[in-house]
């Protein structure tokens, strides 16, 4: 079973940046990876994914442009830089692993439905 630890979360200004971080507990070069998030009273939505080696992306209307999403397949980790950050980026941001079969494309297309295994969740908070 892979374990998901999201770190980097917080409170930041509008406009503020922030770093999300992903460790996983072991290789995950066979997985897609995500990120999705929820915020209060919504359902979950994809933020972005990212093909096994990283050569392919994909990114909500929402985020694109502003967010950036990559991965470290020898630190076994994903990141997901988030810039101009908003208050509606307001949620809990989950890092995904995608089932073995799974694509980038299929994770987003799913809203989740391919991921086998999910972090814990990290808050991050846009407020002035």
């Amino acid at each position: 079973q892979v374990q998901l630890v999201e770190s980097g979360g917080g409170l930041v200004q509008p406009g503020g940046s922030l770093r999300l971080s992903c460790a996983a507990s072991e290789r995950t070069t066979s997985n897609a990876m995500g990120w999705f998030r929820q915020a209060p009273g919504k359902e979950r939505e994809f933020v972005a994914t990212i093909s096994r080696q990283g050569s392919i992306s994909y990114y909500a209307d929402s985020v694109k442009g502003r967010f950036t999403i990559s991965r470290d397949n020898v630190k076994n980790t994903v990141y997901l830089q988030m810039n101009s950050l908003k208050p509606e980026d307001t949620a809990v941001y989950y890092c995904a692993a995608g089932e073995n079969m799974a694509t980038a494309q299929s994770m987003r297309d799913s809203r989740g439905l391919y991921v086998e295994y999910w972090g814990q969740g990290t808050q991050v908070t846009v407020s002035s």
